[in-house]
């Protein structure tokens, strides 16, 4: 049974959770399906934004599927960890911006998904949170990790010990979602701000993400460096003689990620 939905529209492609039944819980079969669709959108040419999305209006996704958990061994365990955090980590490096649009409940592996994402926008009716420490476990897709590097130590040890359970706006508030819309307006404004990002240079802002990715792992210098090496790609593309040339005839670059 196929777990995962794919489309793609426009140059944008929306990979949507799809286990209603579940609340979009992360089941082993779902991850070795998102594992695949990544792999796949990575080097696709008719997508140049990736939105996740999960089905319904009630959750992203919950997480682990807790059902499936109860069944599993200690190395079946193992084997869903390591995969979650393979698929996670898949997505972190796309080179396309990503954006998680938080329709709904968002918790543990779920919310750790989000957290591998450029972006994430949530309805105003979510709930977002790191849980595990409630379930004797800890976040292990990457949440212990992500998240101090998004909003600092000390919140994020705030977040994960006490496992608490924020409201969309509070999510805002500590810097966790990029902005909380009213849910009849949800997907209509993320699709506009995706807009306004494909209408720039689908090679400038793949490298500008590199850039800024990468930079942020290492010292000033090196940033500097990689920024350089970023530069120096788009300069022989098409797309950049043709924004020049636009900008001398007055019009909007047609640009064709060359």
């Amino acid at each position: 049974m196929d777990t995962l939905k794919l489309d793609i529209n426009q140059y944008i492609a929306v990979v949507t959770l799809y286990r209603p039944e579940s609340l979009n819980a992360l089941n082993y079969d779902m991850l070795v399906e998102l594992s695949s669709i990544v792999d796949f959108l990575k080097n696709s040419p008719e997508s140049r934004l990736v939105i996740f999305r999960g089905e319904g209006e009630r959750a992203f996704s919950v997480g682990a599927d807790l059902k499936e958990r109860k069944k599993l061994t200690e190395q079946e365990v193992l084997r869903y960890v390591n995969k979650i955090g393979e698929v996670f980590l898949a997505i972190e490096n796309l080179p396309q911006p990503t954006i998680a649009t938080i329709n709904g409940y968002a918790f543990g592996g779920g919310l750790e998904l989000a957290l591998a994402c450029d972006f994430r926008f949530a309805s105003s009716h979510a709930m977002l949170g790191l849980t595990e420490t409630s379930l004797a476990i800890i976040p292990g897709a990457g949440g212990t990790q992500r998240l101090p590097r998004l909003i600092g130590e000390t919140k994020a040890l705030e977040l994960i010990l006490t496992a608490k359970k924020m409201t969309a706006f509070e999510a805002e508030a500590y810097g966790i979602v990029l902005k909380t819309i009213e849910k009849e307006r949800f997907m209509e404004e993320v699709i506009a701000f995706a807009k306004k990002i494909l209408e720039n240079g689908p090679i400038a802002v793949q490298q500008a993400k590199y850039a800024i990715k990468a930079g942020m792992k290492t010292d000033l210098r090196s940033g500097l460096e990689i920024e350089r090496m970023a530069y120096e790609a788009t300069i022989p593309t098409e797309d950049r003689k043709e924004a020049l040339k636009a900008f001398s005839e007055k019009r909007k670059p047609i640009f064709k990620g060359k």
